[in-house]
């Protein structure tokens, strides 16, 4: 899950005047990048390096749901993103729908963040991995950030500006010095998955998709961006593909200096990493450190994103009043206190019979097939409208739109379909759709419940081309 670790302070800052493209396309930046791609290698390694692959293809269906949210964002400028467009474009039942299962994308999310934060805090803490221990610590992790969040914005947006610099420093370091201890031999076996090249790279698209979580948050942010027609558009594209240059320069280099055979049993494989390029221990301690600080920042951040889309759908009825309640620090305590129990109920049933390299994979996975549904909604959504404006005789940018919102289409679907833990059991093999379906079929009983106070939907807007 790609991390939206800055996406309120950017805005909290830049409410009054916007802020231009630099700034957004930093926020672009910031969001997307958490810990998930410190434990990206690890579990990639049950495909193997044919998983730089999938990184490439699912940066071109990051790239197509970034100009979908773009152009989006142009014609419906609205709190909630993804979830506002599948209301307007469908009514309350699929919107609601739709905010349930990013809002889960989002707590499940932030359970595998502190799962792959903790791996790196073991590096130093309970070495021998012991499960309640492990436990015990991924709850600290979910929970202090839950308590800096709800002691207001602003202490939460402190603890931003350190994690974000040493987040940088940690994937700059490996995408550059890394590249010089490469080894060409560890790129063989290339796919030791045992299974098809094409069904490896797709299930590798699945994981890898976690890391790309957050494109969406410029679209979301319209109303905060000067010139939003044209920065969000190009705020995105560039943010997304200064983030892929990130990922892939950064990847190679672990996939190089590290065997297969080692990422495989690895829990900090960033850490492996730099002590085989320095020898001993104290390079992948420092590495460690950095990895661990950043990843409490991602925590902190998503943590408060965690509240803002039950904030957005209980503000047009469609989730109980509770989470549009304000505490005296400003911020949705329930929202915030109630998505945090939920990652600890989800990160404590995951480790039952599973160690902590699972979990992680486990919990990524299924944020995968819950984001990709409301990013299949989206894609449909734009469909919809633009087959209107065709009708209507009024379709400029018809042909692009709709190739890319088919593309976004095709690339959720493909990211449901293959988010399945390969090489494991059964129930660790369904493991995520289980979770997901679980998680999914709970929202029926609010559904249920809130379905008559339900505002309607306004009218979609008129298109509006980019400038």
């Amino acid at each position: 899950m790609s991390q939206a670790t800055e996406t309120t302070e950017e805005g909290a800052t830049a409410t009054a005047g916007g802020f231009g493209l630099t700034t957004a396309t930093a926020l672009i930046v910031g969001s997307i990048i958490g810990v998930g791609i410190f434990n990206l290698p690890t579990s990639l390694a049950g495909y193997g390096p044919i998983t730089l692959v999938s990184l490439g293809l699912t940066t071109v269906g990051a790239l197509a749901l970034a100009l979908l949210f773009a152009a989006l964002s142009r014609r419906l400028p609205a709190d909630g993103g993804p979830y506002a467009y599948a209301r307007v474009a469908f009514g309350n039942g699929l919107g609601f729908a739709n905010a349930w299962s990013y809002w889960i994308t989002a707590w499940a999310g932030n359970a595998a963040i502190a799962v792959g934060w903790v791996l790196y805090v073991e590096e130093f803490v309970n070495t021998g991995h012991n499960r309640l221990a492990s436990v015990a610590l991924v709850l600290v992790g979910l929970w202090i950030p839950a308590i800096i969040n709800l002691t207001g914005v602003k202490n939460m947006g402190a603890v931003q500006v350190v994690t974000t610099v040493l987040k940088f420093a940690a994937l700059a370091f490996m995408s550059t010095v890394g590249l010089f201890f490469i080894k060409s031999a560890n790129y063989t076996p290339w796919n030791v998955s045992g299974e098809s090249a094409i069904a490896a790279i797709g299930g590798g698209m699945a994981i890898a998709l976690f890391s790309y979580l957050g494109v969406e948050v410029a679209a979301v942010a319209a109303g905060k961006v000067r010139d939003p027609d044209r920065n969000i558009s190009l705020s995105t594209i560039f943010g997304t593909l200064a983030t892929a240059v990130v990922y892939l320069l950064s990847l190679t280099p672990v996939f190089g200096i590290l065997s297969n055979a080692v990422l495989s049993e690895s829990t900090a494989p960033f850490s492996d990493a730099a002590d085989a390029i320095f020898g001993g221990t104290w390079a992948g301690n420092v590495m460690a450190l950095v990895v661990i600080i950043s990843g409490f920042g991602a925590l902190n951040g998503w943590t408060m994103i965690c509240a803002e889309m039950p904030l957005a759908a209980a503000n047009d009825g469609l989730f109980p009043q509770r989470f549009k309640g304000l505490s005296a620090k400003g911020v949705p305590a329930f929202g915030i206190i109630a998505s945090t129990a939920l990652a600890s109920i989800a990160m404590a049933v995951n480790y039952i019979g599973s160690n902590g390299a699972t979990v992680f994979t486990t919990l990524v996975l299924m944020t995968g097939i819950t984001a990709a549904i409301p990013y299949a909604f989206s894609a449909l959504a734009q469909i919809k409208w633009r087959l209107a404006d065709h009708r209507a005789l009024d379709a400029p940018h018809f042909v692009r739109d709709v190739v890319v919102a088919v593309v976004s289409l095709v690339f959720s679907v493909l990211f449901i379909s293959y988010s399945r833990f390969t090489g494991e059991s059964f129930w660790v093999y369904w493991g995520p759709f289980f979770l997901s379906a679980g998680a999914l079929l709970l929202g029926i009983l609010v559904y249920l419940r809130m379905r008559d106070r339900m505002t309607q939907p306004e009218p979609v807007p008129k298109y509006r081309s980019p400038a």
